[in-house]
Parts: structure tokens; sequence; C-alpha cells
């Protein structure tokens, strides 16, 4: 037992709480989760489920801790998360392995997470740049004009299952730079991971209650929603809920960034270097059990490449070893089992639809425990554009193939799309992908690579139905998104002319620069 989790005296069963005024504290609402190993397919924990008095304490907490943390100067805010950086360098390993143990991806993968994320807090540090405002001197007699940034207050962060550290260091760093608290709701699939970032936080020398976890489901996310001392939210989940955060986040008065889903295309040329593209699908496609926003799930192939590409992508897929995250595989299990059996059935509504399963990821051998939440890489060709299994946003290892007759058909297809988080280009062509992202109506594109997610100094949202607000996440959008900006009309009496005449003296005109 660590100090981020209790355990029954009578069930011997380990809960990860809440962490509220800088503890672990034990849930007294009764209701609970179960959190799965899902390389062995077994309940390792339980997760608390908070009721309306935690989530009140929880945000009371945060509200209580704000004034003197917004007081705070920008050097020591920035003193913290220079510490912080150091402590997550540091332990990196043994948050990597509390991620793989509760959302199963590889040990290696779960680092890469890390590391993104880590990229953010190092864009945080330099937080005194990033929250300069304005001047401009003189701009009538004896008036200046200046702007500056200040925090929000309480904000309010709503996480997935998918990247339990990463997608929290999209946000926590730089809301707490710029001089807010924050209340952290993650997954309930995989929540310690929270804990430990709290922990860590706190031994930076973050202030009890600048940081809280609040654990728990729809009724801590309401919580959040509704409650008048929650300033903003920052949510990432699948397109359905996203929009309800947003919708139900502004009609309670809150500014909302809100990630949705994604139903992501790698457009092929005839002119690629197909051996790049078809390491790039495996990569894209198969990585951390394709449960990424930013995976490739549609390989749109400009004929007459496709079966060359499918040859060389089946062949890649039967090298790949799946199984336990620890054990050094390339792939590892689906977060839960429920979520697992919803993928594969994607599968077979493929066959029905007249697709070809080209490598069925049913059949897979694991390396790992029978009872792991195991579904291999899939490869299916000829999928209709009518097929739930092309309309939808899968979440697994399912990769597609479409075929189209040019450049022309292939970007009509990724643009009449639902979505628009992430694309590729695949050619060697400068022109046609200089064309490409201009034409192609999606947020974050790559050429020549696959995953575009931006550095921490640009900012990570998609359009369409990818992303509800105004505001992406890090970057530029990041930090006004967590401040509010005043605009100040100055002017100070000449030391010459004080005790002197009026400036002006009288005038209900409307004001004039002169």
């Amino acid at each position: 037992m660590t100090t981020t989790e209790s355990t029954d005296q009578r069930s011997g069963t380990t809960t990860v709480g809440h962490w509220i005024d800088g503890e672990h504290v034990t849930s007294t609402s009764g209701r609970t989760a179960p959190v799965y190993d899902p390389a062995l397919g077994v309940v390792t924990k339980q997760v608390a489920l908070a009721d309306q008095a935690e989530i009140q304490r929880a945000i009371a907490s945060a509200k209580a801790a704000f004034p003197a943390w917004a007081d705070l100067s920008l050097t020591k805010r920035q003193q913290v998360l220079f510490a912080f950086r150091e402590i997550l360098n540091r332990d990196k390993a043994e948050l990597a392995e509390i991620i793989t143990s509760e959302h199963g991806k590889v040990v290696s993968d779960a680092l890469g997470e890390i590391a993104r994320g880590q990229e953010v807090v190092e864009l945080a540090t330099n937080i005194p740049s990033l929250m300069k405002g304005e001047f401009s001197d003189q701009v009538s007699t004896g008036i200046d004009v200046y702007s500056i940034r200040q925090p929000l207050g309480v904000v309010g962060i709503i996480s997935p299952f998918n990247f339990p550290a990463m997608v929290p260091l999209w946000f926590l760093p730089i809301a707490i730079a710029a001089g807010n608290t924050v209340v952290l709701k993650p997954s309930e699939k995989d929540p310690s991971a929270a804990i430990w970032l709290a922990r860590k936080f706190q031994e930076a020398g973050l202030p009890d209650g600048v940081f809280t976890v609040l654990n728990g489901d729809k009724e801590s996310v309401d919580g959040l929603l509704t409650s008048p001392d929650v300033e903003s939210i920052s949510f990432v989940g699948s397109t359905p809920i996203a929009q309800y955060v947003y919708e139900t986040g502004t009609k309670h008065g809150k500014r909302v960034q809100a990630l949705g889903g994604a139903k992501n295309h790698m457009l092929v040329l005839p002119d690629a270097d197909l051996d790049l593209v078809a390491d790039n699908a495996i990569n894209a496609g198969f990585g951390s059990a394709g449960e990424r926003c930013m995976a490739i799930s549609v390989v749109v192939a400009v004929e007459p490449v496709a079966d060359e590409l499918i040859a060389k992508i089946t062949e890649r897929a039967a090298t790949l070893r799946i199984g336990d995250g620890r054990r050094g595989c390339d792939m590892g299990p689906l977060v839960t089992e429920q979520h697992r059996d919803k993928v594969a059935s994607y599968i077979e509504v493929a066959e029905q639809d007249g697709a070809v399963i080209v490598v069925d990821g049913r059949t897979v051998r694991p390396d790992g425990d029978e009872n792991g939440f195991w579904l291999g890489p899939t490869l299916i060709d000829r999928v209709p554009t009518t097929s739930r299994v092309y309309t939808e946003e899968i979440f697994g290892p399912v990769l597609s193939v479409v075929r189209v007759r040019s450049y022309e058909e292939g970007l009509e297809l990724i643009n009449s799309g639902a979505y628009g988080n992430g694309t590729a280009i695949f050619t060697n062509d400068g022109g046609a992908a200089r064309r490409f992202q201009r034409d192609v109506q999606v947020g974050m594109i790559g050429i020549n690579v696959p995953i575009p997610v931006p550095v921490a100094y640009y900012s990570f949202g998609g359009w369409k139905n990818s992303l509800f607000g105004d505001h992406k996440a890090y970057g530029a959008d990041g930090v006004s998104f967590f401040t509010r900006q005043k605009a100040i009309t100055s002017r100070w009496a000449d030391p010459a002319e004080r005790g002197g005449p009026s400036h002006g003296g009288i005038n209900l005109g409307f004001p004039s620069n002169g």
C-alpha cells in the first residue's frame, strides 16, 4: 500500500481515493468502481466514486487555495515548475509502470507518453515570458494603454483513460503556472497516475489545495460542470461527451475547451516510399493498441499502390509481439474486456459489409495471461465508406484500407468526414504536399509524419466534431485559455503641471484621442 491508496481491512481490497488539501483522502461515498490490470484480466484495486459532499469539498479546497497562489510571484511559481520537471524526469519509470499496470500499453509507450507531457511542463517553466502583456506609450496626450494577464480561479480538467499522464499534463502545468488552482477528474479506468502526479507536485513545493484530484464518474463530471466556483473546463474524450461537456459547461457560464473523437486518414500517393508508409501505418495504427485519438485508422491508397502496400503492412504485422507490456512486447491489451469486445465486433461488421479481412486480430496468441483483454492488429481491405467500420471511431487496433483513383478523390473523402482531428499525406512530391496542407479541412497535418502531434509551443486540437470551443490545448491557446486579459488606460499628471489648470475641463462628448 502506498500513500495514494487505502485498504479495506475486511476485504483487503486497495482503494484509490481522492487528493484533497495535500493528502490522500479515503472516500466516504460507499461507491467504487473496479480498476483492472488489462494484461491479467483481473481487478487489482477499486477507485472511489465521489458523492456530492466530496465534490464540494474538493472544489472548496481549490477555491480556498486560489488567492494566495494567484498572488505568488511568477518567479516562485516558475520555481515549482522547474522542481516538478526534475522530479518527473527522475521518477518517470515509476509512473510508466503505474500506467502500464492500469491501462495496458507497453512500458516504452508509457514512457513516450510521459515525455510528451514533460514537454508542456518545460513550456510552463517559461511562464513569465508567456504571461507578458502589451504596452502602448502615448496613445493620446499623456495617456498610455497596456494589458495584463491574470488567472481565472478554480479550473476543472476531465481526462480520458488512454493517456492518464500526458493529457493531464497538457493542461496542469500551464494552468498552475498561470496562477490557477486545479481540480482534476481522471478516468476511473486508470486513476493512479493522477494521484502520483499530485504527490510529485507536492514534493516540488506546490502548496496544498492548488492541485486536487477528484475521482468519480458522471456525478463528479456534472459537479465540475455546474459548480459556480469552477471557472473553466478542459476535456478530452469522445465526441458525444465532448459536446455534452461543452454545452453544459457553457450553459453554466464557463469557458470550455472540449477535445472530441477522430477518424484519422493517411493519404498515400503513388510516388510514396511504400516501405516508409508500411512502417508508419503499423506504428500509427497499432501503437498503444490503437487507443489514441491521433491513431491512423484509415489508409487511403491512391491506386495502383494498394495491393503492394497491403502486402508490406501484412508482412510487418506478422512480426509484432502482442502481450504483457512489462515483457518488452510491441503492443499490449485493450483497457477493458468490454472495450475489447466492442472493438472486435467491428471486424464482424466489416465481414457483413463485404470488406476483406486481411489480418484478423481475433486469432492473436499473446505473450501474456490468457485472461488478458487481447485483440491483435487487424487489417481490413476494401472497406465501404458506408460501413460503420469506416464512419465510426473504433479506438482499437483496426486499420482500414480504402482505395481511391486520384488525389482529388482521396482529399474529398477526408474532407467529407465528420471529424477533423489529424491526417497525414505520404508523398515525395513537395507540390502535392503543399497543396494538401492548404486544402485539407483538418486541424493537425503530417507530411510523411503519421501522428502529427504538435510540439508544446504549438497548440493541439482539431476541426469540426473533433473540437468544441475556441481554444486548443497547450501552446499559445493554452496560455490564453487559462488567463483573462485586462486592458488598462492610464494617465498621470506631469509633475510640472500638478496643482495647475485642469486637463481639458468638463466635456460630456465621447472621449477622443489627441
